[in-house]
C-alpha cells in the first residue's frame, strides 16, 4: 500500500469531548485533514515538543527519545497504519544494528516521538477515507474552536487573541511551567488592561 506523508498542522480542544484534545494531521501534497482525539497528557506532550520546550525533567516521550538514543535505536518513521471503530492504530518503525523493527504504539504516543525525533508520519489512503475531512477553499484548520498554538509565533500574534484565549493560554504555559512564554502572555494582557 502507498503511504500518505502528513504534518501536524494543528491542536485544538476537541468539539466532541470534553477534556480532550485534537490532533489534526494535514495531507501534505492534499487538502485531507484526519482528526484525532487524544487526552490532555499526550496534547501537552506534543505541543511540548512542537514549542521546543525544556521541562525541568524529562517527560516519558523524552525519557525514551533518550533511551533510543543511548541503545542507537533510530526512529526512521511513524505509520498510523488501522482504524477500527473509531480507534487509530500506529506503529514505530526503527532501526537496530541495521535491521527494520516495528513497535506498537498508541497514535498519541507514536505522534509525540515523532515530534522529537522530527521523523516522518504516514498513514495510508483507505484512513484517510474513513476518517479524513477535506478542507474547502478558503477554510483553515486554526479555526477549530480554542486553538492551542502549536509552533513559536512571533511576539506580535498574541495581539490576535481575545482576552480570554490569553487567560486560557497562560493557565496552560503555567501549568507546564513555561514562565517566559506566561510572562509575555502576561505582559501583553497588563498592556490591554492599561488601554481601557
Amino acid at each position: 500500500m502507498k503511504k500518505i506523508e502528513l504534518d501536524i498542522v494543528a491542536l485544538s480542544h476537541s468539539i466532541t469531548q470534553s477534556h480532550n484534545y485534537a490532533v489534526v494531521l494535514g495531507e501534505q501534497d492534499g487538502r485531507r485533514r484526519l482528526p484525532i482525539v487524544i487526552g490532555g497528557f499526550e496534547a501537552q506532550a506534543i505541543a511540548v515538543a512542537m514549542e521546543r520546550m525544556t521541562p525541568s525533567r524529562p517527560l516519558t516521550h523524552d525519557l525514551m527519545r533518550n533511551a533510543f538514543e543511548t541503545f542507537s535505536i533510530d526512529l526512521k518513521e511513524v505509520v498510523i497504519n488501522d482504524l477500527q471503530d473509531g480507534i487509530f492504530y500506529a506503529r514505530l518503525l526503527c532501526v537496530l544494528n541495521g535491521d527494520i523493527v516495528e513497535i506498537d504504539s498508541r497514535t498519541s504516543d507514536a505522534l509525540a516521538m515523532a515530534v522529537r525525533f522530527e521523523c516522518p508520519i504516514y498513514t495510508y489512503e483507505f484512513i484517510l477515507d474513513a476518517a479524513g475531512v477535506i478542507l474547502e477553499e478558503g477554510e483553515e484548520t486554526e479555526s477549530e474552536t480554542s486553538p492551542i498554538p502549536i509552533k513559536e509565533k512571533k511576539e506580535s500574534s498574541l495581539k490576535n487573541y481575545s482576552l480570554p484565549d490569553l487567560e486560557e493560554m497562560l493557565s496552560e504555559v503555567i501549568g507546564r511551567e513555561d514562565y517566559e512564554k506566561a510572562a509575555r502572555i502576561r505582559d501583553e494582557m497588563n498592556r490591554r488592561e492599561q488601554e481601557m
